[in-house]
């Protein structure tokens, strides 16, 4: 089974979040900062991350560029916030993120964003 790092401060958001992907088969690890998302990559890597931008200790991009030398290869990085401007969807990318979703989200877009498990 496919596992899926999911990385928000917001309680709400998480457990919403790890409804839609544990719906869609996914296994979900939850995380609420940065920190402890590149700890937890670092015990056990999965397959996707879904990062909010806004964490209490690190800014997502941060968190999304670590993640990436960490392994690079397959690894799916999705950022999900809720306020991203037009002009900043370029600079999520530069940051090395796959997609960019926008809260609060749907299911439909988690799915479409992350993929079957």
């Amino acid at each position: 089974m496919r596992r899926v790092l999911v990385v928000d401060d917001d309680l709400v958001n998480r457990k919403l979040a790890r409804a839609i992907l544990e719906r869609s088969g996914w296994t979900v690890e939850e995380c609420e900062d940065g920190a402890s998302a590149l700890a937890s990559f670092d015990r056990a890597p999965v397959d996707t991350v879904l990062l909010d931008i806004g964490l209490p200790d690190m800014d997502g991009r941060d968190v999304c560029r670590e993640l990436r030398k960490r392994r690079h290869d397959a690894l799916r990085i999705v950022a999900y916030t809720a306020s991203v401007q037009p002009e900043e969807m370029a600079t999520l990318r530069d940051s090395g993120f796959d997609e960019v979703l926008q809260k609060p989200v749907s299911v439909a877009a988690v799915q479409a964003a992350i993929g079957p498990a």
